[in-house]
């Protein structure tokens, strides 16, 4: 079976072809709702409908398996079959560019106080049976000790639970920061880590309990007040960095085991590790390819699809001519952020649930950037946003603008993933209907004049009914 293909451009701008061909195929993905298992079509099919050359095309496939959207199926049945996206390579991505660009203790520990009691909320209102005796199993493993209760699992099984697709990628990515964090923390006796272990037990059951009773209040109040103490462990016991700001990528805080992983996604790991190790700035040059062939030992080929993969995540590019090789770039999260896009869609996300974590991260922004009376750069920056409020009916700019005002690159990262979901499911859907830009420009200006009144109550207030209004444009 053929997909429905429509003409590809020729590229414009620095997206390559074959990166376009990849994004035609995802977007043909998603229009069927993203049938797993099914043949879109041979590789010499796909080359006709797309009408490009077999290496632009393998490079397209490259990424869709990058990122298991697609995988290519050899022998007399196959070709190229849809798979369940693995957010994995992204998730991590995502950890290491928070890292890079100076994400704190405090910026870390605010993004959690904001999301992880509506996961709480949330899981109080929807859990099962199942779930029910899994909380429980999950505080007898605790309470044996056969597993940490210092560890972020406990976390991430509750915004599992809640059933928000959304919401437990990001408290996943929360989840690998604090551990993060945790590990370079200063050394503390035994019995201090053993008190510290002790009250998380005690305070995971106060939640559990809450939870199963269905008392989403006190579910919500128990995890606020873990997670002071848990932040108030954290700031006692951190390190301090020379600077706020790493000056190389840091290593994989996480990495994958080898196995079942291609080979040029393992030598793209290695290759970052080594990076890192080397200690090499932005804009150092890495590596000639013939050193990385000798470095590395593997063939021309699959070096080249490592650096491809370590391309599309802005981790370096091959710089060709004299004085060229494998440059190390600054990060860039947008390719993980469409991959998580890509994974959130094929999860089923609904609108409500997207509608609730972008609402707790955008209030939460407000009440930042209010609280602290925007210097008269800030309000510059917020009043020419209006200025450009483009004409989609979406408006993202300006949301994205007061993200980064926060200072909380944790807060303008998601709030940057929910804008890009929300939006695309409204451009995707034909029953969508768009806000005139002057209507959007008007509902914005009141927020920012409540905001630059330091007016948290009301700045909050009108951002919230905005948010509220939103999903009548596609739902």
């Amino acid at each position: 079976m053929t997909i429905t293909g429509r003409a590809t451009p020729a590229p414009t701008g620095p997206e390559k072809l074959a990166t376009q061909i990849a994004r035609r195929l995802e977007e043909e993905i998603i229009e069927r709702g993203w049938p797993v298992g099914e043949i879109l079509g041979t590789e010499a099919e796909l080359r006709e409908q797309f009408g490009v050359s077999r290496s632009v095309l393998r490079e397209s496939i490259r990424l869709l398996e990058h990122h298991h959207v697609a995988r290519m199926r050899r022998g007399p049945s196959g070709g190229l079959e849809v798979c369940v996206p693995d957010v994995s390579p992204a998730t991590r991505a995502l950890v290491i560019y928070l890292e890079y660009v100076g994400t704190s203790i405090e910026d870390l520990l605010r993004a959690r106080q904001l999301l992880e009691p509506l996961a709480a909320r949330l899981t109080a209102d929807r859990l099962t049976e199942e779930g029910v005796e899994q909380l429980r199993a999950k505080m007898r493993r605790e309470r044996s000790r056969t597993e940490d209760p210092t560890s972020a699992d406990f976390h991430v099984l509750l915004a599992r639970l809640s059933g928000n697709a959304v919401l437990q990628l990001f408290v996943a990515v929360l989840a690998r920061l604090t551990s993060r964090y945790a590990q370079t923390s200063q050394r503390t006796s035994k019995s201090a880590v053993e008190a510290a272990r002790t009250a998380a037990i005690d305070r995971h059951a106060e939640i559990v309990e809450a939870v199963i009773a269905g008392d989403a209040a006190a579910a919500q109040t128990r995890l606020g007040a873990h997670l002071d103490e848990l932040g108030a462990w954290l700031l006692a016991h951190r390190v301090r960095r020379p600077s706020p700001r790493m000056r190389s990528r840091p290593a994989d805080p996480d990495p994958d085991d080898d196995n079942g992983r291609k080979l040029a996604e393992v030598v793209a790991g290695r290759m970052h590790d080594d990076i890192v190790s080397d200690g090499l700035q932005v804009g150092a040059v890495f590596g000639a390819e013939s050193d990385l062939l000798t470095r590395y030992g593997v063939s021309r080929a699959v070096l080249r699809e490592a650096i491809r993969i370590l391309e599309h995540h802005s981790v370096a590019r091959m710089r060709r001519g004299n004085g060229g090789g494998l440059v190390v770039l600054a990060p860039d999260p947008t390719a993980s952020i469409h991959t998580m896009a890509l994974y959130l869609d094929c999860q089923g996300m609904s609108p409500d649930d997207l509608g609730a974590v972008r609402e707790v991260i955008e209030l939460g922004c407000v009440q930042a950037v209010s609280t602290t009376m925007p210097s008269p750069e800030a309000a510059s920056r917020l009043c020419a946003s209006l200025d450009r409020t483009g004409e989609d009916g979406f408006g993202d700019l300006f949301h994205t603008e007061l993200a980064d005002l926060t200072g909380n690159p944790v807060l303008t990262l998601f709030l940057r993933i929910t804008t890009e979901l929300w939006a695309g499911h409204g451009r995707t859907d034909p029953s969508a209907v768009l806000v005139p830009a002057t209507d959007l420009r008007h509902v914005h200006g009141k927020i920012v004049d409540a905001v630059l009144a330091g007016d948290e109550a009301l700045a909050q207030h009108r951002m919230r009914r905005h948010l509220r209004n939103l999903p009548a444009l596609w739902h």
